[in-house]
């Protein structure tokens, strides 16, 4: 792996963070004083802290003498929270060898580690059960098709083997880890839905973004992906004007030259906010976000959501847009991990669409049907308010476990 990225740090910068960051890590680790408490948080990226934020929030609360370690895999985790106030040291884990897991194991000495959804690092995990560090994981998810469950799959049923517990999306990844001895394992939901409602609670307020809603309906496009904009820019071509929608959009990356290539395919009225004014917003019907860390507010002024990721690499979050009670769009490829995304299907309120077509049909529906949208957004809002509560048990369980 670590030649891969090597060879691809000269081509991408993402690649070039890794490689560089990890280059840095035992540098950095000099800083860092162990103490007899430490708890480790661990996560792949930016969705996965947002998964562990209100864990290690309420765990930091209840242990202000600890001192707690953060690390990601990615860059962009670790790009982004790299200067996070409620953790002691952030840096990257480093590569998943047994003489690299054992020095950062002894560096920071921790007495508990907490990993997020899908980490599963043999070396690292197996030193910590090795010095019997409880470890926690939670937010996992499961599948049937993963290789823990296949009959070649001893390596990796070894992994979970080191758990002290597992905190678990749902039902099936219960019974799942049943059928392979797996015992320790509660089905506490998605920490995510805690996270997204204290995020709805303190949102901030943007004046330039109300006066450019107004009474307005508002279509909402969250980390769209080029595919994505290729179905919001067909039915804005066909439909646009008469539909008088507003239309707040915040693509994936944040490439000036994209956001202005794609204002021109259209025929509404664009703006960027980091151009915004008072006057000029005015007269906009498209306004495009570029900067990072604003989108979960501003799902605050949307009736409707189409967000990005699911005809490529992956869904993005759809919580942060139903806790504002929306109806919900994304592609029909890639959604299949998230079991929000299959909630919300079954519930009726998200709408995975294969094209521009089938978008345009559907939000006409809904904006021809004040009843049915209605209808969905409350059931998008409720959903959220019905499963939070998983850090609470988390919390449950590290109380009786120390």
């Amino acid at each position: 792996m670590q030649l891969g990225f090597r060879l691809a740090a000269f081509f991408h910068p993402k690649a070039r963070l890794w490689v560089e960051g990890r280059q840095r890590l035992w540098t950095q680790l000099k800083t860092y004083q162990a103490v007899p408490h430490t708890a480790w948080f661990h996560c792949a990226s930016v969705g996965e802290f947002e998964q562990a934020r209100p864990v290690l929030e309420a765990f930091r609360k209840e242990n202000p003498d600890w001192k707690i370690v953060l690390t990601f895999f990615s860059p962009s985790g670790y790009e982004l929270r790299k200067n996070y106030e409620q953790a002691d040291w952030v840096g990257y884990l480093p590569l998943d060898t047994p003489a690299q897991a054992r020095r950062f194991v002894e560096a920071i000495q921790p007495e508990m580690a907490f990993w997020v959804k899908y980490e599963f690092w043999y070396y690292h995990l197996t030193e910590l059960k090795k010095r019997n560090i409880p470890v926690v994981i939670f937010s996992a998810i499961f599948r049937p098709e993963q290789t823990f469950f296949k009959s070649y799959g001893g390596f990796y049923r070894e992994i979970l083997h080191c758990f002290s517990h597992l905190f678990v999306q749902n039902q099936e990844s219960v019974e799942l880890l049943n059928r392979i001895g797996i015992t320790n394992v509660s089905q506490a939901g998605d920490t995510r839905f805690d996270r997204v409602i204290e995020i709805a609670q303190q949102a901030k307020r943007f004046p330039i973004v109300e006066q450019f809603s107004g009474a307005n309906r508002v279509f909402m496009g969250g980390s769209i992906w080029p595919e994505d904009w290729n179905v919001i820019r067909t039915y804005i071509q066909t439909k646009g004007v008469q539909t008088r929608l507003k239309w707040i959009l915040a693509p994936h990356e944040i490439d000036i030259q994209q956001i202005e290539r794609w204002a021109t395919e259209v025929p509404l009225r664009s703006i960027r906010y980091s151009q915004a004014t008072e006057e000029s917003i005015a007269n906009a019907d498209i306004l495009w976000i570029d900067n990072v860390g604003m989108l979960a507010s501003l799902y605050r002024y949307g009736q409707f959501a189409f967000i990005g990721g699911a005809y490529k690499a992956g869904l993005h979050n759809i919580v942060e847009a139903a806790v504002w009670g929306m109806a919900v769009f994304f592609g029909n490829k890639k959604y299949r991990k998230f079991q929000e995304a299959h909630d919300l299907l079954a519930l009726g309120s998200a709408h995975a669409v294969a094209d521009g077509t089938e978008f345009s049909q559907v939000l006409d529906g809904l904006l021809q049907s004040p009843e049915t949208y209605q209808r969905e957004a409350e059931t998008s809002r409720n959903y959220v308010y019905t499963n939070q509560g998983a850090t609470q048990q988390i919390m449950d369980w590290v109380r009786n476990r120390r």
